[in-house]
């Protein structure tokens, strides 16, 4: 009987130590730092922006789908040549529209 009582206090012992040891461990932990609230930046700080940076990013889409249709091989019956087309005209749109204020 006083083995039971021995080893019973023994695995609680262990169990509680166990559960004890990493949570003592740790330690405190520190107080999170406070965030800087952002201070808005002067107009004349703020670096001047592409007027139409939408435009500007699809031009250059569309000058690598031209290079892309221009480097394939087979012909595609014409559709290849007319995609070119198309492309060739809406680039040049796109660039009209990109020199528009």
């Amino acid at each position: 009987m006083k083995k039971i009582g021995f080893l019973t206090l023994l695995v609680t012992a262990t169990l509680l130590l166990t559960l004890a040891l990493p949570v003592s461990a740790a330690g405190p932990k520190p107080a999170p730092a406070v965030a800087a609230v952002p201070v808005p930046a002067s107009p004349a700080v703020v670096a001047p922006q592409a007027p139409h940076p939408h435009i500007h990013e699809a031009l250059e889409a569309m000058r690598a789908a031209k290079h892309h249709l221009e480097s394939a091989v087979p012909e595609y019956h014409g559709h290849r040549a007319k995609a070119i087309e198309h492309l060739d005209a809406a680039i040049h749109e796109a660039e009209i529209c990109e020199q528009e204020p």
